[in-house]
């Protein structure tokens, strides 16, 4: 006796799984880029290229800010890791103490 084939799909629930596949990956490419530009504000900061680090740091603000507007990222995810990324570069400069 053959086994049972799987139900076939309605036509929305296909549409679905072509949408899923392209969301998937527009959201990796998306994912991929916020890790290169969060690397190359570390590796400025290592540097200790204040200037660099600083140009970077806008750049990859406003490219969080983004994916936690569009939901590829949870918008207190892309908060956190903007203020620990900001954290870092002020680091480069020391503090006036009163």
């Amino acid at each position: 006796m053959p086994a049972k084939s799987a139900p076939n799909k309605s036509k929305s629930a296909q549409k679905r799984v072509r949408q899923n596949v392209v969301i998937t990956l527009r959201n990796k490419s998306v994912k991929s880029t916020l890790k290169t530009m969060t690397k190359k504000v570390t590796t400025e900061v290592n540097n200790k290229s204040k200037e660099a680090a600083t140009d970077a740091l806008k750049q990859v603000v406003s490219a969080l800010d983004k994916a936690g507007r569009k939901g590829i990222l949870h918008k207190n995810t892309a908060s956190r890791k903007v203020s620990r990324l900001t954290k870092l570069v002020n680091s480069l400069t020391p503090s006036v103490v009163a």
